[in-house]
């Protein structure tokens, strides 16, 4: 047989089958594999005997490594027509009940005999069909029954006669499972319901405490007490899924970090490993300890070395025959199993050996003693409350609720790698709602925890179980195994259930260990491996604590070592978004160099917030000083998720600082009733002096920018009127009384003098003329720095311009409505909003006075890229598409001048656009 394989990216291989390479199967999704006809009376499927191709589902369960058969039915309901139609349901169409509009329809009758005939046989060939994967879900079930229920109690006194007592527990709990699921709680017709076994260590952790604190001399308190521990956890569970459910918080679950659940799977398969050599050498778990007497016992004698090394080794070589073989079928696994005891017995018929004798040496498991023939019901007799002890019971929480933290990772995590494999949609919040009920059924009923098991689930599929028909016939098949007791245990060799576990525990040491080694980071392996350790010296609880604690220290390590500076930059790159005239755009470009720019991003805590204070406090140094002044420090948290307490205080810190240096400290990225805002204000940096707050990037820069227009205005005593700012607020700050006067001689207040002297005050004014400024004098305006402006040129055009007084809020044209021409604006400010797509954030672009507006569309005579608003009561002066028009036609010469002047200021303010808009990036 050839199998192509190809593993994917690792994600969460289970603790059930992770195994599973138990029979090598990988999880994910493979081609279809070759269906035999093991049926009577079923379609033939012509379906390849071959893999092509594997990957990596994320699953926790060893079980979990299965695939689906492409084109089979789902088997969603309880009796599913077959495909052929002579064995169809019969369907509304076909029951005669056509009516026309003018008769009424006639009401639906009960089923008539043939009907019931048809689902009867239907029913019966559904039977049929499921019969091989009956068979096989029972061979699954006796498999783990022995090998895991066997080992539910430790075997250690009282507890080391308890074995077979384990298997009827486990079947117990099959067998609700699997009925949960069957008759509806699960959406998953072809659900295979079995014990939990990740909850074998927790419990043998529950057994030692409770046998410490009741004492050894009290075997009957001891053993009640433990029956209800474990009942106690399956309540648990039950009550945890439902909730979890019902709540629809199903998929929280899979945001839990990865390599803890990795390094507790790990633990686990150490604890196998352990409980295979202490089940192989029929020793208990408490003389299985780190001393010379044990190394002699387990190495040094040869019939001991023997026990545990011939189940390792057929353990070993069955990931041979998966792995290095690629022998991957479904039942490679169930038959490797079952050849074993054929082989050991052979051997014994061939060698005359007796079997009592074997049972004396440890080869077959001896439970004369405790009655081979011993009732399923068995441990309902030690069920008597008169003897539970609760005060032990309670000193178990702790352990309780690890357990309970383990038991939810999985079928979140299960349930829709099953649902990807069988190519269905399943409600992954109502699956966990069954497990609820399963489990809550399961703790009322006396036994232990149980889910939906992936790798069974697609084996039982893949075989033909894909109906309820099959479920409900391996219920049945599993009280069937119940009531036949646990008698045949006695006649079973040893090693195949320490093989069993063998393969388990290497498998799942394997996940952990090797198979995450390119995956992880350095740190995560090292808390999988931490969590193993301390799984493996201590116990399960404190190795699940330890983890979660080692992990939230790396966490905030490596946290520590990001730097939350995203960018650090001046104004002259991060300009906003505001189409102003040419000669003010000169000056800002220069003066903004006294504006630094901060923007942070992640979670500001006391692990990064140290670096943004010192490199705060580096721009301040009299080096950098000397470089660049600053005026205006703009912190921009549009990027950040949370500012803790220290990182709050560090801010109070830096806006002491920048006060002394009468700097202003300008926020943005965030509205006020954020939690941001809250951390803020909770120390009251918000409201303090010199401490500005924006919700946009952009609404602080145009505020900066105002200011040192503002400044220059007034220190010129300039009539500010006719260049009208844009904002929702002034920049009336101390600043501006503070530049005329104590600032005079300040580096920061010489460089806005001298670069308002090359830009603004030199702005080409028109010269008297014998007629009215307007609107020559705005035309002067927006066009000045592009190209000569005279007078005689452009005294033609003017007729074509009308002049227009529009009020606040006036929408001037809507984003899509064809172009009507264009504004020159004298005064006020408009606004224009770019919304590029639904869910996008609109961009916002003010337009001052001595700037064009709506010019692109009407030149191209396409409809408006924007929304245009009235922002403050305007003064605008139109030229419509018809007067271009005239104008191209009347005068040419000058059209094509203006055109050109135009363009070139729309080209210059698209690209200040684009510029603004990429440093927001």
């Amino acid at each position: 047989m050839s199998v192509s394989h190809t593993v994917a990216p690792h994600s969460q291989d289970s603790i059930r089958l992770n195994t599973m390479q138990l029979s090598g199967l990988e999880m994910g999704m493979f081609s279809p594999p070759a269906q035999p006809s093991l049926s009577l009376n079923s379609p033939t499927d012509s379906e390849s005997d071959e893999f092509t191709g594997t990957t990596r589902s994320g699953s926790i369960t060893p079980r979990n490594r299965m695939s689906m058969v492409p084109g089979q039915p789902s088997g969603l309901s309880l009796m599913r027509p077959a495909p052929d139609k002579r064995d169809s349901f019969p369907s509304i169409h076909s029951m005669n009940l056509e009516s026309t509009p003018e008769e009424p329809q006639p009401p639906i009758t009960l089923p008539t005999t043939k009907t019931i005939g048809a689902y009867a046989s239907t029913t019966l060939k559904q039977a049929v069909r499921a019969l091989p994967a009956v068979v096989l879900g029972c061979l699954l079930n006796i498999l783990d029954g022995v090998s895991y229920g066997m080992i539910i109690f430790p075997t250690s006194d009282p507890f080391a006669d308890l074995g077979p007592m384990g298997v009827s527990m486990f079947f117990v709990s099959c067998v609700i499972a699997q009925f949960v699921y069957t008759l509806g709680a699960s959406g998953i017709a072809c659900a295979n319901g079995s014990m939990m076994i990740e909850v074998v260590p927790f419990f043998h952790i529950l057994a030692a405490s409770i046998a410490t604190e009741i004492g050894l001399d009290h075997p009957q308190e001891i053993i009640a007490t433990t029956l209800v521990a474990f009942a106690l956890s399956s309540v648990l569970t039950g009550l945890t899924f439902f909730l979890l459910g019902y709540l629809k918080l199903g998929t929280l679950i899979g945001f839990f970090p990865r390599h803890i659940l990795v390094g507790c799977i790990g633990g686990v398969g150490a604890f196998l490993i352990e409980t295979g050599l202490t089940v192989s050498l029929r020793i208990s778990d408490d003389d299985f300890t780190a001393t010379w007497e044990t190394f002699r016992f387990v190495f040094l004698d040869p019939h001991n070395l023997a026990l545990w090394t011939i189940p390792l080794a057929l353990a070993i070589l069955l990931r041979f025959v998966t792995e290095g073989l690629r022998w991957r079928h479904q039942l490679v696994f169930p038959i490797y199993f079952l050849i074993i005891p054929v082989i050991f017995y052979v051997v014994v018929a061939a060698a005359q050996l007796d079997i009592a004798d074997l049972r004396a040496g440890g080869w077959v498991f001896d439970i004369a003693a405790s009655g081979s023939e011993e009732s399923w019901y068995k441990f309902y007799t030690y069920y008597d409350f008169s003897h539970v002890r609760f005060g032990p019971l309670w000193a178990t929480i702790p352990t309780q609720f690890a357990l309970l933290f383990f038991n939810i990772l999985h079928p979140p995590l299960n349930v829709p790698a099953l649902a990807v494999s069988l190519n269905e949609d399943v409600d992954t919040d109502k699956e966990l709602v069954a497990h609820g009920y399963s489990n809550f059924l399961s703790g009322i009923l006396g036994t232990v925890p149980n889910y939906l098991v992936y790798v069974n689930t697609l084996l039982f599929y893949r075989v033909g179980g894909e109906t309820r028909v099959a479920g409900f016939l391996l219920g049945l098949a599993n009280i069937a195994l119940l009531l036949i007791g646990t008698g045949p245990i006695a006649y079973i060799p040893v090693m195949v259930v320490g093989a069993l576990i063998f393969v388990l525990g290497i498998d799942l040491c394997k996940e952990a260990l090797w198979d995450t080694r390119h995956r992880v980071s350095r740190s995560e392996y090292i808390t999988i491996v931490s969590i193993m350790v301390c799984m493996t010296v201590w116990d399960f609880v404190i190795g699940v604590l330890f983890g979660i604690v080692v992990s939230c220290f790396f966490f905030v390590v490596q946290n520590s070592q990001r730097s939350s500076i995203r960018a650090l930059h001046t104004g002259e790159t991060a300009i906003s978004t505001v189409r102003r005239p040419s000669s003010q755009r000169a000056y800002i470009r220069e003066v903004s160099k006294q504006t630094t720019i901060l923007r942070l991003q992640g979670f500001l805590f006391f692990g990064t917030i140290t670096h943004v204070e010192e490199t705060i406090r580096g721009i301040l140094q009299p080096p950098a000083w000397q470089r660049n002044p600053v005026r205006f420090l703009v912190l921009d948290l549009s990027l950040v998720g949370g500012v803790d307490m220290s990182a709050a205080e560090a801010f109070v810190r830096v806006q002491r600082l920048l006060a002394a240096k009468y700097i202003t400290l300008v926020f943005c990225g965030f509205q006020p009733d954020s939690p941001v805002a809250k951390a803020l204000e909770s120390v009251d940096v918000l409201g303090a002096e010199s401490v500005e707050l924006f919700s946009t990037f952009n609404d602080a820069m145009e505020w900066t920018e105002n200011a040192y227009l503002q400044a220059w205005f007034r220190s010129q005593k300039a009539e500010t009127s006719a260049y009208m700012l844009p904002g929702q607020r002034d920049a009336n700050i101390a600043y501006q009384q503070s530049l005329a006067g104590s600032l005079a001689g300040s580096p920061r207040r010489s460089h806005l003098r001298d670069t308002g002297r090359r830009t603004i005050a030199d702005e080409i004014r028109p010269p008297e003329l014998d007629i009215s400024e307007e609107p020559y004098n705005t035309l002067v305006k927006v066009f000045s720095s592009h190209g000569d402006v005279d007078l005689q040129t452009f005294r033609p055009m003017l007729r074509y311009l009308q002049r227009m007084s529009v009020p606040k809020g006036l929408v001037l044209w809507k984003q899509g409505d064809p172009a009507d021409g264009l504004y020159i604006i004298e005064s006020g400010v408009l606004r224009a909003s770019y919304q590029f797509s639904e869910h996008a954030e609109s961009i916002e672009e003010s337009m001052v006075p001595g700037t064009i507006a709506g010019e692109l569309s009407a030149l191209s005579n396409s409809p408006r890229n924007a929304t245009a608003v009235v922002e403050r009561p305007a003064v605008v002066w139109k030229l419509s598409v018809h007067n271009l028009r005239l104008l191209e036609e009347e005068e040419p010469v000058l059209a094509r001048r203006f055109t050109q002047l135009v363009l070139k200021a729309a080209k210059i303010d698209h690209d200040i656009l684009l510029s603004a808009l990429a440093a927001r990036q």
